[in-house]
């Protein structure tokens, strides 16, 4: 069933078919980590973007950020930087 997408010899003989399906999960688990790694570069150069029109580096921003205590991740930051810029402004003002 799960080679039953598969095309050609993939999904009709036995010995290829497992060795598809290996290949397939260990794909698969290699890639949800990648993702994971691509989105937060993706945030962490949002976030960047921003505040170097501020003059402000972005490792002291995020410095600054945990010095004030105010837990906000990185995801939470790429979003702020899309739809409200003059929000992460105030904040790197603080």
């Amino acid at each position: 069933l799960f080679a039953s997408s598969f095309r050609g010899a993939h999904s009709r003989l036995t010995r290829t078919i497992t060795q598809q399906k290996i290949r397939a999960l260990f794909s698969a688990h290699r890639d949800r980590d990648r993702q994971k790694r691509n989105f937060r570069r993706l945030w962490i150069t949002r976030v960047n973007a921003i505040i170097r029109e501020k003059g402000v580096s972005y490792s002291r921003f995020m410095r600054d950020l945990y010095k004030g205590q105010l837990l906000l991740n990185r995801k939470m930051l790429g979003q702020m930087a899309i739809l409200n810029r003059n929000f992460l402004y105030m904040i790197s003002k603080e």
